[in-house]
């Protein structure tokens, strides 16, 4: 088993699109009029399968705080270079930091216009582009 997607309620689709779009996502296709609302999958460049799948339907209305996810964590090859490429964009990250305090695992974070969080993650030289069990030695 895998994890395949995640699905995000969202109140402005065009908003939306427009913040995932300039973070580097990519519309793979949608299905609208679904029992959910109108669908919108998308994925990264490069990437098979479809990550982000936006859920909008303007008849639920506000979306509360327990609609939401808790966050998305992408992988990026320099956390530098994809904050200034984003900063172009008019996305704007929050300073990186260090969460083991290496240095060298590096990681920043993105709100989206509903306030889904993004976190940005550069792993260190040789660390798989994800966590894997060797990253928790002592279970």
């Amino acid at each position: 088993m895998r994890t395949s997607h995640f699905g995000l309620r969202v109140a402005d689709l065009e908003r939306s699109l427009a913040f995932y779009t300039a973070v580097g996502y990519e519309v793979v296709g949608s299905v609208p009029e679904t029992e959910i609302g109108h669908l919108t999958m998308l994925g990264l460049p490069g990437d098979d399968v479809v990550s982000i799948e936006l859920v909008h339907d303007p008849a639920r209305g506000e979306i509360g705080s327990g609609t939401r996810l808790s966050h998305i964590v992408v992988s990026v090859e320099s956390l530098d270079a994809t904050i200034a490429e984003l900063a172009a964009r008019g996305v704007d990250a929050e300073p990186p930091g260090s969460p083991d305090g290496s240095g060298e695992l590096r990681t920043t974070w993105l709100t989206d216009p509903d306030g889904n969080r993004m976190e940005l993650v550069q792993w260190p030289p040789g660390h798989p582009q994800g966590l894997t069990a060797a990253d928790w030695p002592d279970r």
